[in-house]
């Protein structure tokens, strides 16, 4: 069991003078009943419901009243209520509707009592009685592992001080820090994969792990269909979506099958929904606000690189790699960057965007499209010269500011550069490693250095 950055906010919300009941966010698999596990250390007692269990689960439908239902808890769990800090987690909440329901009454009755809820929430996409109590919830998100819990996990403390207390990160620490992350970018975040590469150090040993994970989705797929075709149509995109993670898709013929338009495309959105896959709509916007166009065909992402890269059939490609820009087209770097992006950000609100400009004569796709401020920065993962970052030129000689970012394998610099119109531009170069420090080195570029 390793730290978690969820801890973090966990701890943030359990010092709020407001608080709310908690709900925590998250594909199957991605750590969450053990982070709260781990943030219940930090109180005097601690209740866990698991409602996938028929018995828990019976006690939030006899219709109690809240107060009720509090004293049944504390006696179905043989214990009495005589200390200050108690924390409710109730698990799996999405197999009961009646257990969502009590959620607003707990922080109406019982506002000192620390809730936290989880679950993977597929089932209640289907489920239409289920509705969460608006503005009585918080919500927060769990990903799998970003690269900085990866160090940790595998107990590279140092490493990953370079990485969180140093900016700029020291140029002596770079060589080690890519052998890292390209291990990351191998491997993904998956908590269990992550777990058994720290103890045994075995990529190969991990392939049945990632069997067990994908076969679990494909097992959950008869709880999410409504009715027996609905239930092919997913088991198809998910098998699919590996194949095709890292590209623009139509949801007409997904995967090279006879599925149309609308029966694929409500496949692809319940996933999204479950957190499998995420489907990233370009933007035409130099500025804020920031508007997708979901009228145009979205970027599909999956979601751990590690599983694209083992049911994509990529492991063996990048374990030799010197590298990872030069595998699968660059698609390989650009998801683990997206991943690291996605991981920083808790709010279920959060997209990811990327940038297009489409012409008969040519089109333009800027990777990824980040807010700083009041400020839209494009961010371009490549290896290429500076001089031929064409569609990055392209968007800085549309913007109002003269900022951009190029992720790649070489080290920490930033260049001062004209596009092919002639627009002076400052280009922040970041190592894949501080892929998730974007914002602390955009800082770092724009305001401590002065350049604005």
């Amino acid at each position: 069991m390793f730290k978690r950055e969820i801890l973090k906010h966990l701890s943030v919300w359990a010092q709020k003078s407001d608080r709310k009941p908690l709900i925590l966010r998250g594909a199957r698999q991605v750590g969450k009943t053990t982070a709260v596990h781990l943030f219940s250390e930090q109180f005097d007692q601690y209740f866990y419901l698991n409602l996938e269990l028929k018995e828990e689960r019976k006690i939030f439908e006899q219709d109690y009243s809240i107060e009720e239902l509090t004293r049944a808890i504390f006696f179905y769990k043989n214990q009495t209520r005589h200390k200050e800090k108690v924390l409710l987690f109730i698990d799996e909440i999405q197999t009961c509707p009646a257990a969502v329901s009590y959620l607003r009454f707990f922080y109406e009755a019982f506002p000192e009592l620390y809730v936290v809820a989880a679950g993977s929430l597929l089932e209640t996409l289907i489920d239409t009685h289920i509705s969460f109590p608006v503005g009585r919830v918080e919500y927060l998100m769990m990903k799998p592992l970003a690269f900085k819990e990866f160090l940790c996990a595998l107990g590279e403390e140092t490493s990953l001080d370079m990485i969180e207390n140093k900016v700029p990160a020291p140029a002596f620490a770079h060589e080690r820090l890519m052998k890292l992350f390209h291990t990351y970018s191998i491997i993904g975040g998956m908590p269990e994969i992550v777990q058994k590469y720290a103890d045994r150090k075995d990529i190969i040993a991990l392939n049945s792990v990632f069997d067990g994970l994908i076969v679990s989705y494909l097992d959950d797929v008869e709880k999410y269909a409504r009715n027996n075709s609905m239930a092919n149509v997913i088991r198809h995109a998910v098998s699919s979506a590996f194949h095709e993670a890292g590209q623009r898709i139509k949801f007409q013929g997904f995967g090279n099958s006879i599925y149309k338009s609308r029966e694929m495309g409500e496949a692809l959105r319940l996933l999204e929904k479950a957190m499998l896959i995420y489907l990233a709509y370009p933007s035409s916007s130099v500025k804020p606000p920031l508007m997708p166009n979901m009228k145009k065909s979205p970027k599909l992402r999956v979601l751990d690189t590690g599983m694209l890269n083992y049911f994509g059939g990529f492991q063996r490609e990048l374990f030799g790699a010197n590298d990872i820009d030069t595998i699968y087209q660059g698609r390989i770097a650009e998801h683990i960057v997206g991943q690291e992006l996605l991981a920083v950000e808790t709010s279920p609100l959060f997209k990811l965007h990327f940038w297009t400009r489409e012409k008969k004569q040519s089109n333009a796709e800027v990777d990824f499209l980040v807010q700083y401020e009041n400020l839209i920065i494009p961010v371009e993962i490549k290896s290429a010269a500076t001089g031929r970052l064409r569609s990055l030129h392209q968007f800085m000689d549309r913007a109002p500011h003269q900022y951009a970012v190029r992720i790649y394998s070489g080290k920490l610099e930033i260049n001062e550069i004209e596009t092919l119109n002639g627009k002076k531009c400052t280009l922040l170069n970041l190592p894949f490693y501080l892929s998730g420090c974007i914002a602390e080195y955009l800082e770092w570029m724009i305001v401590h250095r002065g350049k604005g």
